[in-house]
């Protein structure tokens, strides 16, 4: 009773001690939760405790604020024993703890909608801390959500893990080919849960270097490649590395902070800059610094100006930093919209735990590891580039026609198809002409000068053929005279896989529950390009046309980004495109079983097995 009486006393004069502590940390600051599935029988709660503060063992309660899920004896590491002023000899924790709750659902008597309620577990932990200066909190009841991606989901309804050999089982069906299901993006939403910071970093930062060739960062090339030699003079090595490592941070500042944005707000802000006013100014950019390059003019703002631009370091040149770092944070903001797997795990963390400075520093550094190939050829161009005027000049005018493919690029998803395959062809019968293609060769020319000129009727022939299919129907770019074949409708490739539409939430539910199969439910939008490469590559697989007709697809075109688009995204805690859901044949989703970003058409193939199982 003394104690309770004292512990009392100390919660009224907490704010005249905290008065005095002008640096005292809120309590969520202070103690950071965090939770997850740490394997099929078991949640792992975990707190971050900050420099300058201690909690109690004795005070930790766990509870499940929603779901029939039973809690088991929290498992507890040993803790430091302290004489405390309040509750006499106790046990604390300092830095971090972390404590493993058992969990099971009860066979008997459970809601029949459990089996999609246990996809997420809501747990309500009671902590209770103090800070080093003389403050006791008073006790913190915090909610957190675990997602129970991977756990294998028994007929009788336990949270219970497959025995060692066993195949693992989802509503009494096994699932074979592997173990339990663990999406990509959990993973790494699991890498950042684990608490290595050093090691969290250095996850994002190898997957960043993988993303390399992946329409993330392969725009990008052409783009530096342009400023570096837009500087219309010899570039020094160091000089070319100064102006890589820019951009590099310009971009990776930018997709970091659009990241924190996206996960705090549930909007991602890249798709908001997918509309044709911002994708056209873009496009137009690289326009004006193509025709620069050819020759048309030099890039200078004028007269009036110009001396006071370039006592301001305001000059329009690529080789002033803070024009190269502006370029690096646009092109991090419009050139690569769609969501991959790391960036979809760093945004559930932040938006589930609200701890911005890990989940931000991931993204920063998932960004240097995309930069690394930049910087790589960025430095290889200031040592590479040829010192004379006539070298230079021919140069820079493939960077201008490669600057001139990214405008077009930018601005595809905003324009017919048939208008990108006549842009194409422009480019290609225009850079043909460039080659040499239409001119004779002296009998004498040299080697280059003929390889040259067989690239440039290589062009010529390329954009010819784009011409001829645009104008007799075709739609399709990279097949532009398909439509020519008399077995095939132009512009209809044989067994396209073709999706019904839903636009809204209501209609969505209604569609799974008249669902007699498994569906797959497809995010999409006509500026995500990876999108576009799982129609291209993987759905026009014939093994994974085979699996997909035994489905029922459904799609979600979130290209306008509406408010309806941005209530199915937040039900399904996705932050763009594209990402692909699967439900079982009741209509619930299967946990774990999320495809986000590309995905090669034999890794798919598993994903859908694995979906037909339920």
């Amino acid at each position: 009773m003394l104690r309770v009486l004292t512990l009392g006393l100390a919660f009224l004069t907490a704010p005249v001690w905290a008065a005095g502590a002008d640096d005292l940390l809120e309590p969520e600051k202070a103690f950071r939760l965090s939770a997850r599935a740490l394997d099929p029988t078991a949640v792992e709660v975990q707190f971050r405790i900050a420099d300058g503060y201690y909690m109690y063992r004795d005070k930790f309660r766990f509870a499940v604020a929603d779901g029939d899920a039973r809690l088991g004896e929290p498992q507890f590491p040993p803790g430091q024993r302290k004489k405390d002023e309040f509750f006499g000899d106790v046990e604390t924790y300092r830095k971090q703890v972390t404590v493993k709750v058992p969990v099971t659902v009860p066979k008997e008597g459970r809601d029949p909608s459990l089996p999609a309620r246990a996809e997420k577990l809501q747990l309500e932990v009671t902590s209770q801390g103090c800070a080093d200066v003389g403050v006791c909190y008073p006790p913190q009841v915090q909610k957190v959500e675990v997602r129970l991606a991977g756990l294998s989901l028994g007929a009788g309804g336990p949270l219970a893990a497959a025995p060692q050999g066993a195949t693992p089982s989802f509503g009494g069906r096994e699932v074979r080919g592997g173990p339990a299901i663990v999406s990509d993006e959990s993973r790494f939403e699991q890498a950042l849960l684990s608490g290595g910071f050093l090691l969290t970093l250095a996850i994002f930062f190898g997957a960043g270097i993988l993303l390399t060739f992946t329409p993330c960062v392969l725009p990008m090339i052409p783009i530096l490649s342009g400023i570096i030699v837009g500087e219309n003079r010899a570039v020094a090595k160091a000089h070319a590395f100064a102006l890589s490592v820019t951009y590099v941070l310009g971009m990776a500042v930018t997709y970091a902070a659009i990241g924190v944005i996206a996960a705090l707000s549930g909007a991602f802000i890249s798709a908001a800059l997918q509309n044709p006013w911002v994708l056209a100014a873009f496009a137009a950019i690289f326009v004006v610094l193509a025709l620069s390059m050819f020759g048309f003019y030099d890039l200078q703002l004028p007269s009036a100006l110009h001396s006071k631009a370039h006592a301001a370091s305001a000059k329009l040149r690529g080789g002033e930093l803070g024009a190269v770092a502006l370029m690096g944070m646009l092109s991090a903001a419009i050139v690569s919209p769609c969501v991959a797997a790391p960036l979809a795990g760093a945004l559930l963390y932040i938006s589930q735990t609200r701890d911005a400075v890990l989940g931000g520093a991931a993204l920063f550094s998932l960004a240097l590891g995309m930069g690394v190939p930049l910087v790589v050829v960025g430095t290889a161009e200031g040592a590479l580039l040829p010192k004379s005027a006539r070298a230079m000049s021919a140069v820079k005018k493939f960077f201008g026609w490669a600057l001139l493919g990214v405008a077009i690029w930018i601005v595809s998803p905003i324009i017919p198809v048939a208008a990108q395959m006549l842009a194409w062809a422009a480019l290609l019968i225009v850079g043909a002409v460039y080659l040499h293609a239409l001119d004779p060769l002296p009998h004498d020319a040299s080697g280059y000068a003929r390889l040259w000129k067989g690239v440039g009727v290589i062009a010529l022939v390329a954009g010819a053929a784009l011409v001829i299919g645009a104008l007799s129907g075709a739609r399709d770019p990279l097949q532009p005279l398909a439509g020519l074949r008399a077995a095939e409708a132009p512009g209809t490739p044989a067994g396209e896989v073709r999706f019904e539409r839903v636009g809204t939430v209501a209609q969505l539910d209604a569609r799974l529950k008249t669902a007699s199969r498994p569906v797959m439910l497809d995010f999409y939008a006509d500026w995500c390009v990876s999108c576009k490469e799982m129609e291209r590559f993987t759905f026009s697989d014939p093994m994974v046309k085979a699996e997909l007709a035994q489905m029922v697809l459904l799609q979600v075109d979130v290209t306008r980004n509406t408010p309806e688009d941005q209530a199915l995204l937040k039900r399904y805690r996705l932050f763009g495109p594209p990402g692909i859901v699967f439900f079982d044949q009741a209509g619930r989703e299967i946990p774990g079983l999320r495809v986000i970003g590309f995905q090669p058409a034999d890794k798919f193939l598993q994903s859908l097995a694995l979906a037909r199982q339920f």
